[in-house]
């Protein structure tokens, strides 16, 4: 079942949430793969967010009476299939990942699709399914196991990229920031502003409120201001409910004070 969908001219991407049993997504999510391998030539796509895949990336994600283990066999399973069907190197990354180089999905992306063939050249970056180059049109993808992500973007009052990456390297953890962020500045040229864009790998740790504060910190070292946010796809309401209760600095408050919460029991 596809729960959400979202893409936008600026990122060039589509970021597509299902669930499903462990049988329905091994049938389901090769197809896809196949699918975005017909749609989607990576020799004449451009975009604002980097890409080595027609189908970048596929994590799976344990939400409810599964665990991480399940996913990590789920994702393995998932990877060999599409390169024995559609010859699409496959690294997995993560939870999934056999070495600690290929955890972090941005080391993997690195070179991004035009140089992935010379990447995959060094014995460390064999794929983990698949052959040792990219497919012509369609390039590699990750697959692995992780828990919730949420991306999130905020958009600043100002068309200079430079500022909103430089805020972004001082945000991300890779630049002494807050740790489970990665962070990278984005032009929304339709909107003629831009934007720091991040994914947040564990927002127990990092939570939406310390990370709005801090962009809004360095945001102001500038002399520019915040004009809004955004998640991309779905995120846990968990990490909503704690953005507020920081927000307002609830005492002792927790999810099971929310009534719809309550009701799900």
């Amino acid at each position: 079942k596809v729960l959400d969908f979202s893409q936008d001219a600026d990122h060039n991407r589509a970021v597509v949430t299902v669930i499903g049993t462990y049988e329905g997504l091994k049938r389901s999510v090769p197809l896809a793969a196949g699918k975005a391998m017909e749609e989607i030539d990576l020799r004449k796509h451009e975009g604002a967010h980097p890409r080595m895949g027609a189908m970048d990336v596929c994590p799976f994600v344990p939400i409810r009476n599964v665990d991480m283990e399940t996913c990590i066999r789920l994702a393995s399973e998932v990877g060999e299939i599409i390169a024995a069907d559609y010859e699409i190197p496959i690294f997995l990354y993560e939870r999934s990942a056999g070495s600690p180089q290929r955890e972090n999905l941005a080391v993997i992306r690195k070179g991004e699709f035009e140089g992935m063939k010379e990447k995959m050249l060094q014995a460390e970056w064999k794929p983990d399914f698949g052959h040792d180059r990219p497919h012509e049109s369609a390039g590699v993808t990750a697959v692995g196991a992780r828990m919730p992500l949420i991306a999130y973007n905020i958009n600043l009052a100002t068309s200079d990229l430079e500022i909103a990456n430089k805020i972004a390297r001082r945000v991300r953890h890779g630049g002494g920031g807050l740790r489970y962020i990665k962070a990278m500045g984005v032009a929304l040229q339709e909107r003629n502003i831009v934007q720091v864009s991040m994914n947040m790998t564990d927002f127990t740790g990092s939570s939406l409120y310390q990370v709005m504060e801090m962009v809004k910190a360095e945001a102001r070292r500038f002399g520019v201001n915040v004009i809004g946010s955004e998640i991309i796809g779905l995120a846990p309401l968990e990490a909503l409910i704690d953005a507020a209760a920081d927000y307002l600095q609830l005492e002792d408050f927790g999810l099971d004070q929310v009534i719809e919460s309550r009701l799900l029991e």
